[in-house]
């Protein structure tokens, strides 16, 4: 017998985010006493409580907490698919909503943006920027479709695949003393301010594959969220940087900034796009894929 509906996470949920069941019932747009009588029903059937009341306010008890992680992973997948359904009733192709875990890959992002929307009008894209960034849970949360990342995670639910290769370099000022260097070794940074955009260290490539293996830091590292500040901050010689040849390279004419191996091999990386397996047959999605696939081809 089906006791648990939709409408239980969603009560469950909204009491959580907003604090309690007074103003859970204004975002739900129902009456107070309809909620209270909703979950109490459910109690009742299931035999456990949900909820402990403290004065005025409500604690989860373990069955509850369940409850709410539960509501959490499944309600947006549950909006995701009325949002499509609603994209095919008008009809829409749906939403293609990208995730970024790769801060320099704006640029190269730009360049993918004009011809697929050109080639796809009637989809709605979106690009995330604010994640600090849990890119694997957000495709599994159905946050995104599509995930920009250079460290994928294998998982038998989701597909992987390289778009394009490149270096990570150092970047120093063009009159820094191993701007003609062939390559530098990590003691030589030992006195450097680092900048780096605003991801932990763990996924920091200059840490992870150059100065961690090394036992070597830097004096001090400063986070900036803009690739021009930190190319400007960089050229005036208040510190280096690490990122990509590529980038390097392309805003070498605007910026006086030299590209150095880190290491005698270089750090070499790919750009992986990361999808749902269950989303591969999806048209719009596939020719953004393919878009960025020539794209890197013939760039």
């Amino acid at each position: 017998m089906t006791f648990l509906e939709r409408s239980h996470l969603d009560i469950i949920r909204a009491v959580d985010l907003h604090g309690s069941m007074t103003a859970a019932s204004n975002a739900l747009h129902l009456t107070q006493s309809a909620l209270s009588h909703s979950m109490r029903k459910l109690e009742d059937r299931v035999g456990i409580k949900l909820w402990h009341r403290e004065g005025r306010s409500l604690r989860l008890t373990p069955a509850g907490t369940y409850l709410l992680t539960t509501a959490n992973r499944l309600i947006p997948q549950f909006v995701y698919a009325e949002e499509q359904l609603a994209q095919f009733a008008r009809g829409e192709r749906g939403t293609l909503r990208i995730g970024m875990e790769c801060h320099p890959c704006y640029q190269w992002l730009q360049k993918i943006v004009t011809p697929y929307l050109r080639a796809w009008p009637l989809v709605d894209f979106e690009v995330k920027q604010k994640f600090q960034f849990g890119g694997i849970g957000a495709l599994f949360a159905y946050e995104i479709d599509l995930l920009v990342t250079p460290d994928p995670l294998r998982k038998k639910s989701l597909h992987f695949e390289p778009v394009f290769d490149y270096e990570q370099v150092l970047v120093v000022s063009s009159d820094h003393p191993l701007r003609e260097n062939d390559h530098v070794i990590p003691q030589q940074l030992g006195e450097e301010v680092l900048f780096t955009y605003p991801v932990s260290q763990d996924r920091l490539d200059i840490y992870t594959y150059f100065l961690a293996p090394a036992g070597r830091t830097v004096r001090k590292q400063k986070v900036v969220e803009s690739t021009d500040i930190m190319l400007q901050m960089v050229a005036c010689g208040r510190g280096v940087a690490a990122l990509p040849r590529w980038l390097v390279e392309e805003f070498s004419e605007k910026y006086p900034v030299r590209a150095v191996r880190l290491g005698p091999s270089g750090v070499q990386k790919q750009i992986f796009l990361g999808v749902r397996r269950t989303d591969l047959e999806v048209n719009y999605l596939n020719a953004f894929m393919e878009l960025a696939r020539n794209y890197s081809e013939h760039s």
